[in-house]
């Protein structure tokens, strides 16, 4: 029996937009397989949007986050604007001084940020924590025309200024988003964060602006078998 999206307590955005695309259930969450026809696999090289919001995602802020952080086995960037990704997939972004932000690895489903989260009540002093689950949008950009593809939407050079690892907060067809580069070389690909609420008005803006390049939306599946994120 295909998976019922509304039977699930963590629904995407989105999710009416997939409704009749075939399911996965990957790792006790649900993602679009397909969004596409043909081969994704193509598109994801060309220019592809997938959704990810049904990943994990969680922030902490405060003196006490970095020692929090470093006493779970994360390894911290230097500086702010900066992410690194953990051993075990996820990513963790320094937003600012004492503000970072983890991303949750698609391979495990987000689980380890997942945990880290439902012991939030016991972080103690000087360390707060960031929900983002409910706050934010998850959505991830591939491709070899994303330079040209975010010089349409925003003022972000994705050259060498903005290497692997480096992060913007920007605004992006208006509205304020916060990019990661996670990947150049064979396949380049971004993570955008961006107000939950306008998550289908950015989706359709970054469809539309994919059309130039022969682009278009993927489904999960694309993502696991090129190994990202």
């Amino acid at each position: 029996m295909t998976p019922n999206p509304f039977d699930f307590d963590e629904r995407s955005p989105l999710v009416e937009l997939q409704l009749d695309t075939p399911v996965l259930q990957h790792q006790g969450r649900i993602f679009a397989e397909r969004l596409s026809e043909g081969d994704e696999a193509a598109l994801l090289q060309r220019g592809g949007l997938a959704d990810l919001s049904n990943l994990p995602r969680f922030g902490l802020r405060g003196p006490a986050a970095a020692g929090h952080l470093q006493g779970q086995g994360y390894v911290l960037p230097e500086r702010p604007n900066q992410a690194l990704r953990q051993a075990t997939g996820e990513w963790l972004l320094r937003l600012s001084q004492s503000e970072y932000l983890l991303l949750g690895a698609l391979a495990d489903g987000g689980a380890r940020v997942a945990a880290l989260e439902a012991a939030a009540a016991d972080l103690g002093p000087g360390c707060y924590p960031l929900p983002r689950q409910d706050s934010h949008a998850w959505l991830i950009l591939t491709g070899t025309q994303l330079p040209a593809l975010f010089a349409k939407l925003c003022g972000v050079d994705l050259g060498k200024p903005f290497a692997v690892g480096q992060v913007v907060q920007t605004s992006v067809a208006r509205l304020n988003a916060i990019l990661l580069n996670a990947g150049d070389g064979a396949l380049p690909h971004v993570h955008l964060l961006c107000d939950r609420a306008s998550a289908h008005y950015l989706w359709h803006v970054l469809l539309d602006a994919l059309e130039e390049f022969d682009g278009g939306a993927l489904g999960v599946a694309a993502l696991l078998a090129a190994g990202i994120p």
